[in-house]
């Protein structure tokens, strides 16, 4: 997949130059580079046809290609059992970098970007993980339209608009990773049993809007 990048704190400066996080970010760049229209294309009609969208799909690549790096899913922030769910969790961390997978309502975006502060940050409640820099993956409003994603998906776009209100609070670096859309097919929403779901529709051309029958 292609994507755009957003640095905030120059994550990517630090995550380019610094030799403590030279490796791990190569990982998460080749991962993301690794992952094919026809791997997506393929998972996607083997696994999730009755889904509406391609984010499960991208979401279970992405943790199998990470995975496979070595890559700790669903860390807990903190020790605390007070604290402990998929709220205080980061979707991935190794070493020093920790990654949420942000396909989710745009209503969290801020909580989203808050994670990687808590991560790296010292805190009063007793950490499980302690990490430097949040890579945080998204989907461009190009990505939301292809893909078949539901209109309330925060995308890249609209995390942009958070970080100048929330420049103070996020003291730590944050590298923002925006998927780009695919170029050789797009997802057109279909009923079937009433239910409104995603099939691939292969293109050589560019890619329309998503379209709904």
């Amino acid at each position: 997949m292609e994507f755009v990048l957003h640095s905030h704190r120059y994550a990517l400066s630090i995550l380019e130059t610094e030799p403590e996080f030279a490796e791990t970010w190569h990982e998460i760049k080749h991962v993301i580079n690794k992952i094919s229209d026809e791997m997506i294309i393929e998972r996607f009609e083997q696994k999730h046809s009755k889904q509406k969208s391609i984010s499960r799909t991208i979401n279970e690549l992405l943790k199998e290609e990470l995975m496979a790096f070595g890559w700790r899913e669903e860390s807990p922030i903190f020790q605390d059992t007070d604290y402990q769910g998929d709220t205080w969790r980061l979707d991935f961390a190794k070493e020093n970098i920790s990654i949420e997978v942000a396909f989710n309502h745009g209503s969290v975006i801020a909580w989203n970007l808050l994670k990687p502060v808590l991560a790296s940050e010292l805190n009063h409640v007793q950490k499980a993980i302690q990490t430097k820099v949040g890579v945080i993956i998204c989907a461009t409003d190009g990505m939301k339209t292809t893909g078949g994603f539901d209109g309330a998906v925060g995308s890249y776009e609209k995390f942009l608009d958070y970080f100048a209100p929330l420049n103070n609070q996020l003291s730590v670096p944050i590298a923002l990773i925006g998927l780009n859309a695919p170029k050789t097919f797009y997802i057109q929403h279909v009923k079937e049993e009433g239910k409104k779901v995603g099939k691939v529709v292969r293109v050589t051309h560019d890619i329309p809007q998503t379209i709904t029958l």
